[in-house]
């Protein structure tokens, strides 16, 4: 893509996100007849870890997968497994537009949870979005008459986990390299996996029709955060995520031609409304930085 304006460059790289996280998805749904979410875990975590190492030593980043602040890794991971694990046990309960709408709630929980963790200033623009996104989740959840089915609260706990894994990625970004935080965190899924997966004595293994599944999974999900930070790196956040939500009508779509789940569209309604919340607090944040810190677009 060299030599593409910036921000062409940007919404291609998210065309490639979306198509990750939707191949995530898809991959997800087909896999959870045979494996269970450790199991997948397992696997994914596994692939993780043969593409990061190759790509690491390919690159000559071998060298900056350290030891330094281990323990902070495992917080961040620890967050991160339980995310991915309740975000896999949400993707076979309930329709894929209505989780990719839920989990597009954990910015606006780090926004609420960063004056406390990360010493940020909670301004009434930050306060008005968290309102806004809460007003969103409630029409994509609709908890009221039906009460929240347990696929529900799997989603909106995956959000609290990844937001809880954002906050602590922040910290954890001052004192470690990419390379050496996708190490640590596809090395140490893969030891939670394992040891989850084996508690009850035995580990399904996919069989050989769903190995291309398994392979989709493990490759489709570093493609789409890859693909995702390279267009934060090209475009601010508040051009992004815009291009990002359009990954729920995509899943909608699909989930409607492919599992019969039906078109629902207050789900896209209140996904609106979240995203709308996000980009608020985004406008908020970057307006809130001087300008001689803001980061010029190349």
């Amino acid at each position: 893509m060299t030599g593409l304006p910036a921000p062409l460059a940007a919404a291609l790289w998210m065309i490639g996100s979306i198509t990750g996280f939707c191949i995530l998805a898809v991959s997800g749904r087909e896999i959870a007849p045979a494996l269970d979410t450790f199991e997948m875990m397992l696997y994914r975590s596994v692939i993780g870890v043969a593409v990061v190492v190759s790509l690491a030593f390919a690159t000559g980043r071998q060298t900056e997968i350290t030891t330094r602040r281990l323990h902070v890794h495992a917080l961040r991971n620890v967050l991160h497994f339980a995310g991915q694990n309740l975000w896999l046990y949400a993707l076979a309960l309930i329709p894929m537009a209505q989780l990719f709408a839920l989990e597009f709630s954990y910015p606006i929980l780090v926004a609420l949870a960063a004056p406390l963790l990360l010493g940020e200033r909670l301004t009434r623009t930050r306060l008005a979005a968290a309102l806004i996104g809460f007003a969103g989740i409630l029409l994509v959840a609709r908890p009221f008459g039906g009460g929240l089915s347990i696929g529900l609260v799997a989603a909106l706990l995956c959000a609290v986990g990844f937001a809880g894994s954002a906050i602590v990625t922040k910290r954890l970004t001052h004192v470690a390299s990419i390379t050496c935080i996708l190490f640590w965190l596809a090395v140490m899924q893969s030891a939670f996996a394992l040891i989850c997966a084996g508690a009850d004595g035995a580990i399904a293994l996919p069989s050989r029709a769903l190995l291309p599944w398994v392979l989709a999974m493990g490759l489709a999900g570093l493609g789409a955060h890859f693909s995702l930070t390279k267009a934060l790196s090209l475009a601010p956040a508040s051009v992004v995520t815009p291009i990002d939500f359009l990954r729920l009508p995509v899943i909608a779509v699909i989930g409607m031609i492919f599992y019969a789940e039906p078109f629902d569209l207050w789900v896209l309604a209140g996904g609106a409304i979240i995203l709308a919340a996000n980009w608020l607090n985004i406008r908020e944040r970057g307006a809130a930085v001087p300008l001689r810190h803001k980061r010029k677009v190349v």
